[in-house]
């Protein structure tokens, strides 16, 4: 399948580009403001599928919104419809609107000229989709031009303050990953033979996203605290997901790195990396040869050991009955090890080298109520 995208070194078009990219059997043509227009009917001719992504949304003259936004669209429509008629084939057509076509200002009536330039030109063999685009948000975004959210993201990451005009004002996002998807869904539809001819606008309902100003600001800050705190937001999926996506890709290379506390002593080192707000906390800990960590129970509080170097003997014994149980384990074959309310427990390194083993805790530490009550595992008197 052969394909144009216009605006292709703009946001959605550079995320676009990428995808088509990684699928097979897919040939690129690419078109930009700087280049004549007179290469356009090249492209056309080879074409199968056609996203127009170009288009100006803050020109220096409110002139170029009818330049870009109107004329160059009419213009690539015209192209198109010689294309189809003098070959008789079908040519598939994503115009990027945007949802202020709703609205009466200069960018949002430029976009419902071209809107309508598209729904007046219903031929049989151009299959048209519009897409009215929300705040569109991701990786590539420019800063100050694209999304609110390009801009915060940016301004916190590299230390510059950001303006937060409207607090409670609502904003609706769609996050780049999401459009691109759906790009792709239309493009499978089209090569089944599934499309509707003229036209169709695209419901995007179900990937929108709402929040405040406020609330957006204040996930996009946290994201920059939890490199001290090491607390992180529940990143895995949904609107967080796409906003810590978006906030990383903002990074100075500088920082793609940083710090965490490192607790040394005569035992080995302890270190913490990441909290998380409802699913515990992840570190790891190194043992010299010969010493023992551990020895303490936990009410509730429960734990998963991996040895990923070394050899490991762990130890246990029930508070209340005194059973005592013991196991060994090794870097050699990966076992987790968990701990359980009730009973004592502590770890030992029985090999000749330095043992690391990573922790998981389903809670995080809480220094008000910790949990952790010291006990020693192999006790004469309970012998």
């Amino acid at each position: 399948m052969r394909i144009l995208i216009t605006g292709s070194n703009g946001f959605i078009g550079k995320n676009l580009y990428q995808y088509l990219l990684e699928i097979p059997h897919i040939e690129i043509f690419t078109f930009t403001r700087n280049e004549e227009p007179s290469k356009l009917l090249s492209i056309i001719e080879k074409v199968d599928f056609v996203f127009h992504l170009a288009g100006v949304n803050r020109p220096k003259v409110p002139d170029d919104f009818i330049a870009t936004n109107v004329h160059f669209t009419k213009s690539l429509i015209e192209l198109i419809k010689i294309e189809t008629s003098t070959k008789k084939r079908k040519i598939g057509f994503v115009f990027a609107s945007s949802t202020q076509a709703e609205l009466q200002n200069p960018y949002g009536e430029s976009k419902k000229k071209a809107e309508d330039i598209l729904i007046d030109h219903q031929f049989n063999d151009i299959f048209f989709f519009i897409y009215r685009l929300p705040n569109v948000f991701g990786k590539w975004a420019l800063p100050n031009y694209n999304s609110v959210v390009a801009t915060f993201c940016h301004n916190i990451a590299n230390n510059l303050d950001i303006k937060v005009d409207n607090p409670d004002a609502q904003i609706n996002l769609l996050y780049i990953e999401d459009l691109i998807l759906s790009f792709g869904r239309l493009l499978d539809e089209f090569q089944s033979n599934n499309a509707t001819p003229n036209y169709s606008f695209i419901d995007l309902h179900d990937s929108i996203f709402t929040i405040k100003l406020a609330e957006l600001a204040s996930l996009i800050t946290s994201f920059k605290n939890s490199r001290i705190s090491l607390e992180s937001e529940r990143v895995g999926k949904g609107l967080i997901r796409a906003l810590y996506s978006t906030y990383i890709s903002y990074l100075p290379v500088d920082t793609f790195k940083y710090k965490v506390p490192k607790y040394i002593d005569n035992r080995g080192i302890f270190v913490e990396f990441l909290k998380t707000p409802d699913c515990g906390q992840f570190s790891y800990f190194t043992a010299n040869p010969g010493v023992t960590r551990g020895g303490h129970y936990h009410h509730s509080k429960t734990e998963k050991f991996l040895v990923v170097k070394g050899q490991a003997l762990f130890r246990f014994r029930n508070i209340i009955t005194k059973e005592f149980f013991e196991l060994s384990t090794t870097s050699d074959f990966p076992e987790i090890v968990e701990t359980v309310p009730g009973w004592a427990h502590d770890i030992t390194n029985v090999g000749t080298d330095e043992m690391i083993v990573m922790l998981w805790a389903n809670e995080n530490f809480n220094k008000e109520r910790p949990d952790t009550f010291k006990f020693e595992v192999i006790n004469k008197e309970v012998l």
